[in-house]
């Protein structure tokens, strides 16, 4: 092997060796990394007054009645579209899987005629004279947690406006609606 096939195959090494390290300061950058100007996540810590409760509550829900004076009832027959597969509304109306609602408001909970109650509510009839405002409002807004083992498979009316107009046309389904105060 004479002296030019070494300095070809010098000068091809120190090519590759040149070619390698450019294309790795070409990638670095490329491909820079960007440094975050803060590490990690940010995580909001609850704060605990001295009874050990929570500084921030939930916001505080108007009372029904102050609900139900701008409440709507037109609104509510649009609520009502949720309910009217298992309940009716009308007078004299034929019980479903639900009882008849026609005069709901301020009537005994589980007294309408011809429909079997589950024991549930029979319980919760005992400990309470009528269907109020307020209970529908708290019957309405998660009807197992107000009454336990309820066979009532709605999961219930989250938003608070949307259960002052229910109940605004519910008190409308009546001969004689109860007044709001």
């Amino acid at each position: 092997m004479d002296s030019f096939e070494l300095n070809k195959i010098a000068g091809a090494i120190l090519f590759a060796l040149v070619a390698v390290m450019g294309f790795g300061v070409i990638s670095d950058i490329i491909f820079a990394p960007h440094q975050p100007e803060q590490r990690g996540y940010e995580i909001a810590v609850a704060t605990t007054g001295e009874d050990g409760a929570e500084a921030e509550a939930e916001p505080q829900v108007e009372p029904i009645e102050v609900r139900l004076a701008s409440a709507s009832a037109d609104d509510g027959a649009k609520q009502f579209r949720k309910c009217a597969a298992c309940h009716s509304a009308e007078q004299g109306g034929a019980n479903k899987v639900g009882p008849a609602l026609w005069g709901v408001v301020n009537r005994a909970p589980a007294t309408h005629e011809g429909f079997s109650y589950s024991s549930a509510m029979q319980e919760f009839a005992q400990t309470h004279d009528a269907w109020t405002f307020e209970q529908l409002d708290e019957f309405i807004a998660a009807p197992r947690d107000h009454v336990p083992g309820t066979t009532m498979g709605f999961a219930g009316l989250r938003k608070p406006q949307d259960r002052a107009a229910l109940i605004a046309y519910l008190n409308s389904l009546s001969e004689n609606p109860v007044p709001v105060q």
